[in-house]
């Protein structure tokens, strides 16, 4: 199973932290590090010194990490329009040789649009936006014809656009969509993405959603198999109780509350937590790590997690 390191910065760090962690997590060979891509925290943290804009910070990491694969869960569509966001992932999987992902959402945190000045539609119209920011997305990365891109939808018109520039990776970088609506998100998800993310909701929950999207794949003609599955969940590890307690108040969670929600517990219990995971349908996992200063959290998981859950 892959193991993923997944953080939220708007909580309070600097590109700096982020880098540091990143490092971190390269070295010991987790799969990807992912950010968030939020603007305002949340919860009774103090945010300083401020959020970090994802796409600039991972241009960064994609100049100061190796080989490590990076992207965001999820940007949010109502943040950057679809032409401007297409340009900003090629350039930055450029940058990376090629190690970028996208996680594409419909954005849902009102109090950070309204704090930073961004327009908050309706559901419906988020929703729609993002449907055809993963058509406007996947089209001009593909477009190879020798007329320019057109696009007329109801959100978003493009036109004479020369689709450029195109991505390192071919046929693009991956598209991550996730979320637990029952409905338009799958449909989504089997029209255009490479993977399907759950995110915080339990085996239980997370198994009937991969049902879900594995039923709107077979709608659409579409192996059902061809899209990954996959979760992320908090995740609090210590080889002992005292250490599990102090990570898991760190971050100003209860223990009992982490074991519930989360992969709580000494390495074997968190992996057969994470297993719990896996045997819902999903082959990877994306570990939220909200301490970004606990070095030795990641190292512990990448050294006695992540090998017990070896395929």
């Amino acid at each position: 199973m892959d193991l993923r390191i997944f953080t939220e910065p708007q909580q309070g760090a600097t590109y700096d932290d982020l880098l540091r962690m990143a490092l971190c997590a390269e070295e010991e060979g987790f799969d990807a590090f992912f950010r968030s891509d939020h603007y305002l925290k949340m919860g009774s943290v103090s945010g300083l010194p401020g959020p970090t804009d994802a796409w600039i910070t991972l241009a960064g990491l994609a100049r100061d990490t190796s080989t490590i694969r990076l992207g965001t869960l999820v940007t949010s569509a109502t943040f950057r329009f679809p032409g401007p966001l297409a340009v900003s992932v090629a350039q930055v999987d450029e940058m990376s040789g090629g190690r970028v992902e996208l996680g594409l959402g419909a954005g849902w945190y009102d109090a950070e649009h309204a704090a930073y000045g961004i327009p908050f539609p309706p559901l419906n119209q988020r929703f729609d936006r993002l449907e055809e920011q993963l058509a406007i997305l996947t089209g001009s990365w593909g477009h190879n014809g020798p007329e320019p891109y057109q696009f007329d939808g109801k959100e978003y018109k493009i036109l004479n656009s020369p689709a450029l520039p195109k991505p390192r990776q071919t046929p693009r970088p991956p598209i991550i969509v996730g979320g637990g609506g029952a409905k338009r998100t799958p449909r989504l998800a089997a029209t255009y993405a490479d993977e399907f993310n759950t995110p915080f909701l339990s085996p239980g929950d997370a198994a009937k959603q991969f049902a879900r999207v594995a039923a709107a794949c077979e709608e659409k003609g579409r192996d059902a198999t061809s899209i990954r599955y996959s979760s992320a969940l908090i995740v609090c590890c210590g080889e002992d109780d005292a250490t599990i307690a102090r990570r898991a108040a760190a971050v100003g969670w209860s223990v009992e509350d982490l074991k519930t929600f989360g992969a709580c517990g000494t390495p074997h219990q968190v992996a057969e937590r994470i297993a719990e995971w896996r045997e819902a349908g999903a082959s990877r996992a994306y570990l939220q790590i909200l301490d970004l200063s606990d070095f030795d959290h990641v190292r512990l998981i990448g050294r006695e997690v992540a090998p017990l859950l070896q395929d």
